[in-house]
Formats: C-alpha cells, structure tokens, sequence
C-alpha cells in the first residue's frame, strides 16, 4: 500500500508514520517528491494496518497498490526517476549515451575509443571487464586490469564508467572503480546479486534477460528498490524470438509502455538488440523516436579484430554519425542528446 501525506505534513509526522510502519512489522520506503512525501509500504497489509496509518496525524490517505511490483510502479512515485552519475544523467530532459567497446582488450582500445565517443557526445563510457561468455573457452575479460584501464580512461575523458557485475563477491571490487554497476541480461534473475548492487549504494543499469516478460523485469527491478536504491534503469536489449535475421527481437514497444507503467529511466541498446552493426544506427534512431531516455552502444576502434561481439559494434565514425542523426530526433522531441 502506499501512505500519501499530507502537503503540509511536518518530518516530525513523516517520522512517525515510518516507525508506526516498522511497529507493525511492516517495511517502509519513504518517496519526498517536490510537493509531497508518499510512503510505500511492504508486507502482509491486512485491513487493520491500513487503518491503522489512516489515521495517523499528517496523513491525507491510504491507498492499494494493484502491480505486483510496487516500488517501481507509477502509484508508488508519480515523477519520473532521474539517475545521476557523474557525466551521465538519464530520465530527465536529457539523454544520456553509453558507448564503449564490448570488453576492454588493451590500453590503447579502450583509452582510443574513450576519447573518441566523449567527442562524438557520449555521457558515459562503457567497456566490460569480467565477462559472461557462452562458452567457457571464449576471453572472459581482463578482470581487475580491466577496471584499472577503465578508471585510466575515466581520468582522461571524465565519463562516467558502467560496467558489468557478475557476482555478489565481485561487487565491493567494482565499487572502488565503476559509477555504474550493469546487471547483464544474464543475471537479470540472479536475486543475490541483485540485491548485492542495491546495497552498493551505486546506481544500477538493469539488463532485461532474454526470455524475461515485463512484469518479471520490472520484479527484478523491485529487487533493487527494496534495498533502498533508487538509481536504478532499466534497459531493454531485445528478447529471443522465432526470427533468425537478427540475434535478437528488439521490442521498442516496451519503452512507451515502461514509461507509462513505472518512473524508472528506460534505456535502449540496439547492439545487442540486433546483433548486426549495420543495423545499430537505424534502431538507435528509432529508440529515440519511441522516446527512450538512453543509448547503450557498442563502439569499436576496429570492430573486425575485437576479442568479442566485433560482428555488432560499430566504428567511432559509424558512433559520430550515430549520434548525429539521433541528435536531430531528440530535437524534435524537446529533449536534449
């Protein structure tokens, strides 16, 4: 349920409904909006409890919350979530753009293609440096030399690194040098990890998996939320479809209805979407055309010798052209890339 306060409502009331909340062994999640202050309730909420708070001073009512994912649903917060990290800003009027290579292969990779996107206009730089691979004999990333090269890089361009986290062990390490922890669509179910990044403490770039509906996208992303967290995105990266004419079926329907059904920022990335580089720009273009708060895209110095996903990444000119065209659609829009 979620507790709406009253406009004029004191800390010191907001104060006491919270411990009300834990007196009856119920979780409290406090939203401060820019007029008001809702609190989301988690656990059993028999009809008691809400009477209980219904009547606490400073409280304007007690509302049901039908999704089944509450804190990331619309009812529980009304104003769009914007997530902020350094360089990066997704969910507000701008939008923000990750490009960077699939995996960090050496020094001059990583700080040639850093530079290159920072000046084609990209607010963040991404780049893995554990990998999940489907097979066990493929690169699996330069581990924490990887990070080391991506904080380098950080310090050169000033963009904001996201990368990939594949354990809840690995998390305190990539805590010393992301800004953003990516959970991979892999690990979209990984519950522990899950909850590992949301204690973090960092925000979160939250990778739909590949057989996933919505609603289980969304409940992995309550995960995250009930930690207390609430820097989280949501990315869409294509499903697995009957079609063979790309990797994967990128449903750009999704962003509107996420939009539409929570405040949490909604992040496009056509790389993995399609699998084809020759696709990238054309579904980028679309993705801000559908209204997509942000752009993850594979970028490549020289995608032909890339140690992974070469066949989708795209070249530093194909990335300035990119962002070109997305830049004129984003205009039209009254939004800013």
């Amino acid at each position: 349920m979620i507790v709406v306060m009253k406009p004029d409502a004191t800390d010191e009331q907001i104060r006491h409904v919270l411990q009300r909340i834990e007196e009856l062994g119920l979780k409290s999640h406090p939203i401060r909006g820019q007029y008001l202050t809702v609190v989301a309730v988690i656990g059993d909420e028999p009809e008691p409890v809400k009477q209980a708070l219904a009547t606490a001073e400073g409280v304007e009512k007690v509302l049901p919350v039908l999704s089944p994912y509450k804190l990331a649903s619309r009812e529980a917060q009304a104003d769009r979530t914007v997530v902020r990290a350094r360089s990066l800003e997704v969910g507000g009027a701008k939008i923000g753009v990750i490009a960077g290579p699939c995996s960090v292969e050496t020094r001059d990779q990583i700080m040639q293609t850093a530079e290159a996107v920072r000046e084609a206009g990209a607010t963040a730089l991404r780049g893995g440096a554990f990998k999940p691979r489907t097979s066990p004999y493929s690169f699996q990333g330069l581990k924490t030399k990887g990070l080391e090269l991506l904080a380098e890089a950080r310090e050169r361009t000033g963009l904001a690194i996201v990368t990939e986290v594949l354990a809840p062990e690995h998390v305190p390490i990539l805590a010393e040098f992301a800004d953003v922890l990516q959970v991979g669509a892999r690990n979209m179910q990984n519950f522990p990890l899950l909850e590992a990044v949301g204690e973090s403490g960092l925000p979160v770039l939250l990778k739909r998996g590949p057989a996933a509906t919505i609603e289980e996208f969304l409940l992995a992303a309550e995960y995250i939320l009930k930690t207390g967290n609430t820097q989280v995105m949501l990315c869409e990266r294509g499903i697995r479809t009957f079609e063979d004419h790309v990797r994967f079926t990128l449903p750009l329907a999704s962003v509107p209805w996420l939009q539409e059904h929570t405040h949490l920022p909604v992040v496009v990335d056509p790389s993995h979407g399609t699998g084809r580089a020759s696709l990238v720009t054309a579904m980028a273009r679309a993705a801000i055309a559908a209204g997509a708060d942000g752009l993850m895209v594979e970028v490549h110095p020289d995608p032909e010798h890339a140690w992974s996903d070469g066949f989708q990444s795209i070249t530093p000119a194909q990335f300035r052209q990119l962002m070109h065209e997305c830049r004129a659609i984003a205009q039209t829009l009254g939004r800013i890339l």
